[in-house]
């Protein structure tokens, strides 16, 4: 959902996005956890080779993700709802 999304929902709606964008967050926390475990077992294990890259990508990829949701925190923060 983008900005101009949230500036549209009502509080309710608001405070349910915030709620689902938390499950969301422990479970890209979660992943992203497995991703840097598989990296590091792999490098401890073969050294540094394509698993090891390969998980640190998509953690990277996830980590970003996870930053690019500051509208809903904005929107919240507007409307004294946090």
């Amino acid at each position: 959902m983008n900005t101009n999304g949230f500036s549209e929902l009502t509080n309710d709606e608001l405070l349910q996005e915030q709620k689902k964008e938390k499950t969301r967050n422990i479970i890209n926390a979660t992943i992203i956890g497995l991703f840097l475990g598989v990296a590091i077992y792999s490098f401890v294990m073969k050294g540094l080779g394509f698993p090891t890259f390969f998980s640190l990508f998509f953690a990277f990829i996830l980590f970003i993700k996870k930053n690019k949701n500051k509208a809903l925190e904005e929107e919240l923060k507007s409307r004294n709802l946090k």
